[in-house]
């Protein structure tokens, strides 16, 4: 029985001994402190371009990879009833502007019924002051010059007539151009919604819609921007966004380049937050020109290098708390826990900045 207790006891020293406590220690390295941002590569001023009218589309006139100048058409929209609007609302405008001309017959008229009533207003007034000075002489009579008096009147208030006349048909000739012109302009402008256009020169990446297809306002019709050049658009968590600022280093990876890491620099972040992920929008470019992504719209994962140190003193992330303000080591055989002031953290390490050394020895809190 004594030689069975003694291997008893043998086998729970040996246990023991296999316990025991596994400790580390901070090490020095170089290290980087990066927020991760995650997005895609669009084309340098990408835009969508829309249809603004209602129909079938009558003719696709541009394929994907085309070159385009700005104004360009892309699409038409069958357009008979809007192009006959046009077509009535110009012939109004061009009646409009034959009766403004010189040669205006309506005009012409007014003037004419103008110049007669001018010489009927003279010959009159003449007549008029020849009867009055013959009656100052005794010759004729009261009724005579009276009549003429009445006559001359009447002439002046016809001539005022005539000229009231052509003012108010000049007036109302030009205010049926000017409207004729605004119908003009509203029919041209409706014309022009059945044809779609790119706003800039540049390039198709995309046609989203065939001839025969029926299309409404607002339906996307193609996907246009820079021939050559490329944006990173970035999405930034709430928490970091504070740490990032325009000029800012990045390292990325592109879904189609593989493990290829490239560098780009932070162009400008958006003040306002997307709430539905709660992450803020920022842009890049690459830092290479000779990077050149053929490809738009792959998807990108980030690092934006916020700040990089030579030779500290680290020590794996999960030999700290939860605050990591704190560790718990191994001195005298005892264990106890001390507090440490950090710097930076990445996703492996924590940088220690005081509060323990390269002898300290950290039980990690997960055995």
């Amino acid at each position: 029985m004594k030689s069975v207790a003694c291997v008893f006891l043998v086998s729970v020293c040996g246990l023991a001994a296999c316990r025991q406590q596994q400790v580390v220690h901070p090490y020095r390295t170089d290290i980087v402190e990066a927020v991760y941002a995650s997005g895609k590569i669009v084309a340098d001023s990408e835009y969508q371009v829309y249809a603004l009218g209602a129909g079938i589309i009558e003719k696709k006139l541009v394929k994907t990879g085309d070159t385009v100048r700005a104004g360009q058409v892309l699409y038409t929209i069958q357009n008979e009833a809007p192009a006959s609007r046009l077509s009535a609302a110009e012939s109004n405008l061009a009646l409009a502007n034959q009766n403004l001309a010189a040669n205006s017959d309506v005009l012409n008229d007014l003037r004419l019924a103008i110049e007669s009533s001018q010489v009927r207003l003279t010959n009159d007034s003449l007549n008029y002051m020849r009867l009055s000075n013959l009656w100052k002489e005794g010759i004729g009579s009261r009724s005579t010059v009276d009549n003429a008096l009445t006559t001359y009147e009447l002439s002046r208030k016809q001539l005022e007539s005539a000229r009231e006349k052509y003012r108010s048909t000049l007036n109302s000739l030009s205010l049926s151009r000017q409207n004729a012109k605004s119908q003009a302009v509203v029919a041209r402008t409706d014309l022009g919604n059945y044809y779609v256009r790119a706003r800039a020169a540049g390039m198709v990446y995309q046609t989203l819609k065939e001839e025969g297809e029926a299309v409404k306002p607002n339906d996307a019709m193609a996907l246009l921007g820079k021939t050559s050049g490329r944006l990173i658009r970035l999405a930034i968590d709430q928490q970091d966004v504070s740490k990032v600022k325009p000029g800012q280093e990045i390292l990325l990876k592109t879904d189609v380049s593989g493990d290829s890491i490239f560098k780009a620099v932070l162009l400008r972040v958006y003040p306002s937050m997307n709430e539905a992920d709660q992450t803020f929008r920022a842009e890049a470019v690459f830092a290479d020109a000779a990077a050149h992504q053929p490809y738009i719209h792959s998807s990108v994962e980030a690092n934006i290098i916020i700040q990089r140190k030579a030779n500290v003193l680290v020590a794996p992330i999960g030999v700290f708390g939860s605050g990591y303000d704190s560790l718990l080591v191994k001195e005298n055989g005892q264990q106890k826990k001390i507090g440490v002031v950090t710097g930076i953290r990445t996703i492996n390490e924590v940088e220690i900045k005081s509060g323990a050394s390269e002898q300290t020895a950290i039980i990690p809190v997960k055995q």
